[in-house]
């Protein structure tokens, strides 16, 4: 087995340099080809991923790959062209492709770079440099340790999904005609497993997965073996529910789904095309007074961190909602131009949004519940943005008198997202790690559950 990702020498700072020179290069050509205004983003990503299913290795994938993207401007006409080979005539005819559609695109009073004034001009070290040099043997290894941890747990774990390692690099550039130029490099690891109990019609399926910037924090093979195993046989012999209203409560790794649907809520595009439920309401109680989020873009190893968003605009801490008011909206600049705001720093997405706790653990949590759901899974995409009405699949667990009965699934979850945000009434410390969405388990205080019945 020979496929290798060489990690072994981290280049990573002459390869930022070579990519920053060819965006100085392509920025000076698109200028010469008379664009007022040009951005280019250079990438390099780096990978290794290896499957394993029933002790046997099913692929192993080492990946390279380059993205060179050119905007130029002509006025407040755009245009686009993108390319990964870097031959000189290459390079020329991904500019003359993005000039030669900007002269036949429609004047958008919108478009253009983000101002030159908040551009990033300061660029602290985020701890997100971790290169691994991990080689194709030792990833199959870990793989099949990992899965083996979990068949051998129990004899009903009768089959399996697989074992996965994935270990990538990415490295980008982005600069633009008002002299900004941002450097970023990243790593992100993981490990994962999933399971199948049972036989027949009374199979259940789960898994769990470790992530990190850093292998040290991954967790071990063997113990995401054992938990894959836990999960998949506390699902054995389901049971539905009867149809009624009770309190849910979203497990931590289900409940940033609910900051999910609020984040695409109040996302630009969505707001000035008048395509969501929540237009007009910044300054609006949303969630009740207690709940809060913030957006944490400078965080030390967090995992969306970023000195500057996708437009170069200089990031900051600024809260997403405070005492269950939403404070502003998540905008890059042409979704602001659009509305008549000002960018927020969010081209290309959130960073690193915290949701503050009120409650104790998941135990405290299921303990304070007398009878309701459990939700660990989430199926479907049964959201309407328009209105909020919410109506999704569902698996997880009954809740009788503060403690797990036993496993449910085939049910429906159904609310508007208005009444489920404002019916919130406890965020958990449990917190799933594994997201840029900091976020402990969420329990809603009355939502319809459709059973059997």
């Amino acid at each position: 087995m020979n496929a290798i990702a060489d990690f072994s020498a981290d280049d990573s700072l002459s390869r930022l340099d070579a990519l920053e020179d060819l965006s100085r290069r392509l920025l000076e050509r698109a200028r010469a080809a008379g664009a007022s205004q040009a951005e280019v983003s250079c990438s390099e990503d780096r990978g290794l991923n290896v499957n394993v299913r029933m002790g046997e290795v099913e692929t192993v994938e080492s990946t390279r790959d380059r993205s060179i993207g050119v905007t130029v401007y002509f006025g407040q006409r755009k245009g686009s062209a993108s390319t990964a080979d870097l031959r000189e005539e290459s390079l020329e005819a991904t500019v003359a492709q993005a000039c030669a559609i900007a002269r036949y695109t429609e004047h958008d009073e919108a478009s253009g770079l983000a101002d030159a004034d908040l551009m990033a001009t300061e660029f602290p070290d985020l701890d997100a440099w971790h290169p691994w040099a991990l080689e194709a043997d030792h990833a199959v290894d870990l793989a099949l340790a990992c899965e083996a941890a979990g068949r051998e747990f129990d004899p009903r774990i009768a089959n399996s999904d697989g074992a996965s390692v994935g270990s990538g690099e990415s490295i980008s550039v982005y600069g633009n005609s008002h002299g900004f130029f941002g450097r970023d490099r990243g790593t992100q690891h993981s490990l994962g497993c999933a399971l199948i109990a049972g036989q027949g019609d009374d199979m259940q399926r789960d898994g769990w997965y470790s992530s990190a910037l850093a292998r040290e924090e991954l967790e071990a093979p063997a113990l995401i073996g054992r938990r894959a195993a836990e999960r998949t046989l506390a699902r054995m012999a389901p049971r539905s529910v009867p149809t009624g209203e009770y309190p849910v409560l979203f497990a931590a790794e289900v409940a940033r789904s609910l900051v999910g649907h609020l984040l695409g809520a109040v996302s630009g595009g969505a707001l000035y095309r008048r395509a969501s439920f929540l237009l007009d309401s910044v300054g609006t109680r949303i969630f009740p007074e207690w709940f809060s989020i913030e957006e944490h873009p400078l965080l030390a190893r967090g995992l969306r961190s970023a000195a500057f968003d996708a437009e170069g605009v200089a990031t900051r801490e600024v809260p997403l909602v405070s005492g269950g008011v939403l404070q502003r909206y998540v905008l890059g600049s042409y979704s602001a131009r659009k509305l008549g705001l000002q960018t927020t720093a969010n081209a290309g997405g959130v960073h690193n949004l915290k949701v503050a706790a009120n409650a104790g653990g998941f135990e405290s949590l299921v303990g304070g519940m007398s009878r309701g759901l459990l939700v660990t899974e989430l199926m479907g995409q049964g959201v309407n943005p328009v209105t909020g009405d919410y109506s999704r699949g569902a698996a997880g667990f009954w809740v009788e008198n503060g403690a797990i009965a036993w496993p449910v699934d085939g049910i429906t979850i159904a609310g508007n997202l208005r009444e489920v945000f404002a019916g919130i009434e406890a965020v958990g410390t449990d917190v799933d790690t594994r997201s840029h969405i900091s976020c402990g388990s969420i329990l809603v205080g009355r939502m319809t559950v459709a059973g059997s019945d």
